[in-house]
């Protein structure tokens, strides 16, 4: 599930908190990047289970009206269309989310209060209100409801963000990405799934995994001669002054421009130029676009930048 845009990222994040440090050991840089990996595929599922703790807070609320000293109709025969949704019980009995969830111990136990937060969040959405108001509903309608509990309200909700942020540093920027990853996740259910439906995995593939691997080691092993390449284009400027998020950004768009063949130039330049925008200022982001137009044309010029493989013909 972990796309190569998000490894980019934490990388990114490892190598800054790495130098930062003044930290020298590889094998130490590439285990935080795991981790930190990790802990995002983590997120994943604990999401899932906090719509989950949410459907079982609306049943503790249904018995509870039905205990008072004088229960009205509605306590006695309350709307269960959210406690019933058909996509709801099929995470609910889903074996792959439990066992994940039971193996690292993920749990919304100690954050009650989050969970009646985001119930009444939720039941006091428009969203939920126009759900529960519906004559008759079939497994579409449930499914997509669910989806939108995650990319309506759940990712808006600003009581997770501020917990987030204290339960994990590892997880300020992957929520909107998660997000993201549990809607198209969701899509692989069927009104006849069972329980044995499987979660995507961590990695698409070993590939990607190794990406992850080989990006921290060669960014560090390729430092001094990345920021020498970037020092030659700097006019007027100590690359000392430069902002250390900018030349970290620069130092691996170029590792990768050279020792990964078979990553198209664009991509690379692309991805890199978005982690700009996001993690430097505007003044920032146009200066690392110039920077890295001249360093490509001159590593091109070079032939130190060399692609191969399929679709990569006519790159050099």
């Amino acid at each position: 599930m972990i796309s190569r845009r998000l490894i980019r990222v934490k990388a990114f994040q490892v190598l800054y908190a790495h130098f930062t440090a003044g930290e020298q050991s590889i094998t130490k840089a590439e285990n935080e990047l795991f981790f930190s990996i990790e802990k995002t595929y983590d997120l994943y599922f604990s999401l899932m289970l906090l719509v989950l703790d949410t459907v079982e807070k609306s049943r503790q609320k249904m018995e509870a009206a039905k205990q008072k000293r004088m229960p009205t109709p509605e306590d006695l025969k309350p709307n269960t269309r959210f406690v019933d949704n058909q996509l709801i019980q099929q995470l609910e009995r889903n074996l792959h989310l439990h066992q994940h969830a039971d193996r690292k111990k993920l749990s919304w136990v100690n954050h009650p209060e989050l969970v009646t937060a985001f119930y009444q969040h939720l039941t006091e959405s428009d969203m939920y209100k126009e759900y529960m108001s519906q004559d008759n509903t079939d497994y579409a309608a449930d499914k997509k409801f669910v989806a939108r509990i995650f990319t309506n309200l759940l990712v808006h909700f600003e009581d997770l963000h501020q917990e987030l942020e204290e339960m994990s540093i590892f997880w300020n920027d992957d929520l909107e990405f998660v997000i993201s990853i549990i809607a198209k996740s969701l899509r692989k259910f069927k009104p006849n799934s069972d329980e044995h439906v499987t979660f995507l995995p961590q990695f698409k593939d070993e590939e990607d995994r190794e990406f992850a691997r080989q990006l921290v080691r060669k960014v560090l092993v390729q430092q001094a001669d990345t920021q020498e390449i970037v020092a030659g284009f700097i006019q007027n400027w100590d690359v000392e002054r430069v902002a250390h998020t900018d030349l970290l950004i620069m130092n691996m768009a170029l590792t990768e421009l050279m020792q990964f063949p078979s990553i198209p130039v664009k991509v690379t330049l692309d991805e890199y130029i978005d982690i700009a925008k996001y993690y430097s200022t505007q003044k920032s982001n146009t200066f690392i676009n110039g920077i890295l137009d001249k360093a490509t044309a001159q590593l091109r010029q070079e032939g130190r930048i060399q692609k191969q493989g399929r679709g990569l013909m006519g790159e050099v």
